[in-house]
């Protein structure tokens, strides 16, 4: 029989508060107007995921459509790193049915809950579908995953995106690959990447200021990981805006991109990592 699948991960929407107030992991049911399928996949604050548990979320939602009976998949995830999930989902999803990722601000004991209304709107979403890809279904909007961050902690409309061009990647597990962010500020020096050089990462992506810049001692140690052939991706702690390098002076975004940088014009920090570590994983 026709249904949705739908995925439960853990998160806000699946958690209540204990006697102090603290909101803790656990089930929450849901009443559906059409056939759902549930699968608890695992029960976890999306604070606590690793590579791991994104490449076990991405190859359920590809189980689930195995099913030509199914009619795309709903993911319920925490709304810490949904934007990451979202986005690996959406770099191997090669299939025209839908796939939409929600979950809530609110417990599910709160007072007035915004779990399950976001739950029916995702369910809407898959049964009238935007287009193809993966979406985000939160707070009224239906959003594209790829260039989706979170822009507020607490109100319910909680994510803004930036829609960027598809491109989707043979399917390659990225658990065992190591990306590291590296968040610069004024005066910033060498000793963050350096210490993730030595330490084994197969690529940095560094969180820089305005629209990509930083200063002469970051650069130099951009060089050097290049020249070592560990990718650099430069994005940036500006919250919306594109990425480019428009300027030099010796620690700007063009110097960067001499020192063997690579630029990601419209992903944030997080969504820029998930990318470079499955291109990196491609060629593992």
């Amino acid at each position: 029989m026709s249904h949705i699948a739908l995925l439960t991960t853990g998160g806000t929407i699946a958690s209540s508060r204990d006697e102090n107030g603290i909101s803790r992991p656990g089930a929450v049911e849901f009443d559906f107007a059409v056939p759902v399928r549930v699968t608890d996949l695992m029960s976890k604050d999306s604070s606590s995921f690793d590579f791991s548990d994104m490449d076990r979320i991405v190859d359920a939602v590809a189980h689930a459509l195995q099913d030509p009976e199914c009619d795309g998949v709903v993911v319920l995830h925490g709304t810490d790193t949904m934007e990451e999930t979202a986005l690996l989902v959406d770099l191997f999803h090669d299939d025209p049915r839908p796939v939409v990722f929600t979950g809530a601000q609110r417990t599910s004991d709160h007072a007035d809950p915004d779990g399950p209304s976001n739950v029916a709107a995702a369910v809407d979403a898959v049964l009238n579908p935007s287009g193809p890809g993966v979406f985000v279904v939160f707070g009224g909007r239906i959003l594209p995953a790829r260039g989706l961050s979170k822009r507020h902690t607490s109100e319910l409309d909680a994510f803004v995106s930036s829609a960027e061009e598809r491109v989707i990647l043979p399917r390659t597990e990225i658990s065992g690959v190591r990306v590291d962010i590296v968040a610069l500020y004024p005066g910033a020096d060498a000793v963050a990447i350096d210490a993730y050089r030595a330490a084994g990462a197969h690529g940095i992506v560094l969180q820089a200021l305005g629209s990509g810049n930083t200063n002469a001692d970051v650069v130099a140690a951009v060089k050097a990981c290049t020249a070592e052939g560990i990718p650099v991706v430069i994005t940036t702690r500006v919250p919306e805006g594109s990425i480019e390098p428009s300027y030099g002076g010796g620690g700007g975004g063009a110097d960067l991109v001499d020192a063997g940088a690579e630029f990601s014009p419209l992903l944030r920090a997080g969504q820029a990592r998930v990318l470079l570590a499955a291109r990196i994983a491609t060629r593992l």
